[in-house]
Order: C-alpha cells, then sequence, then structure tokens
C-alpha cells in the first residue's frame, strides 16, 4: 500500500438500490472521511448484469462492467464491496477477494447464514477484514456492538424485529384492524413487500438474520438450517384484537438464546404477543429493533431503519471505512473461532402461550377443556370466555410450559368433540 499512498480504491458488485445509494454516499463524504481518517476512498469499478439499465446514480464512463470476476482480480482494485446477493457468484467472488489479499464488505445475509464461518476462515487466514453490519437490520450497528462492544459479555438473548415487511403488515393489522391479505397488498403497493412474499413473511428472511446474530452473540457455529421459522401468513384479525385486548402487540421475532447450564442454543422466528410495556412493542411500520441481553450489561435495545438502500449504505459504508483504515496500517480485525453449536430443538423450548378455541356450547365444556391441558402438564395461567351460545370461544394464556407439552395439548384437544376449532396460538415473549 505505500506505494498507492493513503488511497483506497474500491470495487463494487452490484449497483442496485445499495450500490447505488454507496457510490452516492462515497461521493458526497470522500473529503470528510479522509479528513478524519487519512484515507482517501474513490470507486472504480462497479460490475452489473446490465450496463445500459437507467440508475439513481451517474457514474463516470468506464466505472462500468459485467464482468464481476474481473473486478475482483483487478490489480487497481485494493477492496470490494459485494451487494449482489445470494449464494453463488457471490462466495466465489468473496473467496478470489480474500485469498488475493482484497478485503470484502458484504450485506449478503443469505450467504453469511450458509457459508458465513467458511468465509471468516479464508479472511483469517489472509489476514484482511471481512465485514457485514449492513447484513443484519440495515443501518442498525448491531454487528459490531455485539463484535467489539459486548465481546467479552455472556449474552444470554438476542431478540428483535429485524424484518420490516412484517412489521409493516402487523402494524397495519394491529392499527386499522385490517386483514392479513390487506395488509400485505398495501404493504406491496407501498414496495415494502416483494411482488412474492415468501422469504418475508414465512420468516426466512428473519431467519437467516437470526442465524448471524446468534453466530456472533454466542461464538457458535448457526446456519440457516439451524433456525426454527414460523411466518406471519396465518395470524389472523381476531388473533390481534385479543392479544390487544389482554394488553399486547404482536410482532415476528427472531429470537437467539444460550442456555447458561447446557450451553444448548436455541434460535427461531414465530410470531410473539409482546406486552405493550415492552421496548419492542412500541416499534412500528418498518423499523426493526434488536433486544440484546446479558449477564453483565442487563438489557440493551438497537432501534432504526432496518432497510432500505441508504440506511443500508450507510452501514455499508462504516465497513468500508474500517476495512480501509486497517488496509493502510497493514492489520485488519477478526471475528474469532467458531464453537460446534448445539442446537436445542424447538420441542424442548419453553415460554408461555395464548390458545383460543371455538366450543359447543354444552355443560362441562370448561371441564373438559383444562383437563387436556392438565393431562399435559400445560397450567394455566388465564382464561376468559369471549360471547355465548354458538359464538362461545375460549381464550387461554398459560403460564411457562415446554412446546412439546402445549403441541400435545392441541392435538388432544383438536380431537375432542367440544372443540369446533382451534385457533391462534401465540408465545408469549417477554412478559
Amino acid at each position: 500500500m505505500e506505494s498507492r499512498g493513503r488511497v483506497v480504491r474500491i470495487g463494487v458488485l452490484g449497483c442496485g438500490n445499495v450500490g447505488a445509494a454507496l457510490v452516492r454516499l462515497i461521493e458526497q463524504q470522500a473529503g470528510s472521511i479522509e479528513a478524519r481518517t487519512g484515507v482517501r476512498l474513490e470507486v472504480v469499478k462497479v460490475a452489473v448484469r446490465n450496463v445500459s439499465r437507467e440508475r439513481d446514480v451517474v457514474l463516470p464512463e468506464g466505472l462500468l462492467t459485467r464482468d464481476a470476476h474481473a473486478v475482483v482480480a483487478d490489480p487497481g482494485v485494493d477492496l470490494v464491496v459485494e451487494v449482489i446477493g445470494g449464494i453463488e457468484p457471490a462466495r466465489e467472488l468473496i473467496t478470489q477477494a480474500l485469498q488475493s489479499g482484497k478485503p470484502v464488505v458484504t450485506a449478503n445475509k443469505e450467504l453469511l447464514a450458509n457459508v458465513g464461518t467458511e468465509l471468516f476462515a479464508v479472511a483469517d487466514s489472509a489476514g484482511v477484514d471481512l465485514l457485514f453490519e449492513a447484513a443484519v437490520a440495515g443501518g442498525i450497528p448491531v454487528i459490531r456492538a455485539l463484535r467489539e462492544s459486548l465481546r467479552g459479555e455472556p449474552v444470554s438473548r438476542v431478540m428483535g424485529i429485524i424484518n420490516g415487511t412484517t412489521n409493516f403488515i402487523l402494524t397495519k393489522m394491529t392499527e386499522e384492524g385490517a386483514d392479513y391479505g390487506a395488509a400485505l397488498a398495501e404493504a406491496q403497493r407501498l414496495g415494502f413487500a416483494e411482488r412474492d412474499p415468501t422469504a418475508d413473511v414465512e420468516g426466512f428472511d428473519a431467519g437467516a438474520k437470526a442465524a448471524i446474530l446468534a453466530s456472533i452473540a454466542f461464538g457458535a457455529k448457526v446456519v440457516a438450517g439451524d433456525v426454527y421459522h414460523e411466518g406471519i401468513s396465518r395470524v389472523t384479525a381476531a388473533d390481534i384484537a385479543v392479544a390487544k385486548r389482554l394488553g399486547y402487540v404482536v410482532k415476528l421475532l427472531g429470537i437467539a438464546e444460550r442456555d447458561a447450564a447446557s450451553g444448548e442454543i436455541a434460535v427461531r422466528v414465530h410470531p410473539a404477543m409482546v406486552p405493550n410495556h415492552h421496548p419492542l412493542a412500541s416499534v412500528r411500520e418498518s423499523f426493526n429493533a434488536v433486544f440484546v441481553e446479558g449477564g453483565a450489561v442487563g438489557s440493551l435495545m438497537f432501534y432504526g431503519r432496518g432497510a432500505g438502500g441508504s440506511p443500508t449504505a450507510s452501514a455499508v459504508l462504516g465497513d468500508v471505512i474500517d476495512a480501509a483504515v486497517n488496509l493502510v496500517k497493514g492489520t485488519h480485525g477478526t471475528i474469532g473461532s467458531f464453537g460446534k453449536a448445539v442446537i436445542r430443538p424447538i420441542d424442548e423450548t419453553s415460554a408461555e402461550y395464548l390458545l383460543s378455541l371455538e366450543v359447543a356450547d354444552r355443560p362441562g365444556v370448561l371441564h373438559a377443556v383444562t383437563g387436556a391441558f392438565a393431562r399435559h402438564g400445560v397450567s394455566i395461567r388465564a382464561a376468559e370466555q369471549e360471547g355465548m351460545a354458538a359464538d362461545a370461544r375460549l381464550v387461554f394464556i398459560t403460564h411457562e410450559a415446554r412446546e412439546s407439552d402445549v403441541q400435545a395439548t392441541v392435538r388432544e384437544l383438536r380431537d375432542m368433540d367440544v372443540v369446533k376449532q382451534v385457533g391462534g396460538i401465540l408465545r408469549v415473549i417477554g412478559s
């Protein structure tokens, strides 16, 4: 680097919303970044699939190319930013860059949730940075906090709202009484949801982020396949109304917990009822928030925009600056080694639960129903009846119970003549 002075030349792979916003930010902030760090950032190559496509940023002639491999191999590129997404060719390109001694900044949650530890090892072996703040929760600096500030903290749980699409939908259902279909349609119309929203609404996007958070928080290799997924597509307006009346808000949460005694890690994504007084309950629309609990620090919450070109590009740029400064100094950060994760299955996790039942209008119904709970060791904390006669509905909140016992109770209830339908089953978190 000495022969190049203190200029770090950047190759960007991808120029969609995030890539274009990053190029603009670097143009706008290059002077102040140089004044504060002594390093000048210059974007010298941008790889895209379609060179002729109109973009939200004006790029000098000669900057664009279709050949991402050529960008990575170019001796005039010092640092690589990957914002194309997906596993391949992103894995191959990042590996090539790292092995060539070039630091990499990525926003690729899918890649890191599946082969992140493999790539971290390549980066450490090559002695360069692999940074990924933007892969989880957009512009919220939660990865840096877990990697650096909380590195010595005995973290017990990380949970949060880490998908803006589902939080927008649930906000509309809660505040406007919309049903799921109408709220989803509005999210698509406003650009918060994709035409095919499956990855968001079924929890896969949040699951990838939860795997990354668990890996960093607990120093263990957690991959996307270790995460239990349950989306919001079956949450009804009636579920939302019951939760609201009882003092709760329904949120899709990503939760990673480590049991201090056994060391087992449970990672899951599912809708949950959060008490109105909990900080996560007030997170609305497309915003994200991550709640970290530790033995020494207590509770922390990180809040902000979890998606969008500019917030995500801001997180990418922060990593680019760190990596560039380290490159000039001839050093790099390390994420450390990852132990083997012992994953606790969802059946062995515990929580409080809300169950609602439509029941027949007969004497002895309540006794029969509560008997099913008792036979499976599930203790009832609160119970109430909604409606009368044919519209009778029983709502129960349990004490903390094992998932397997609750599911066994539900199976028995569904087989009972007096139970017309088992409605929503929601876990209660944070009470």
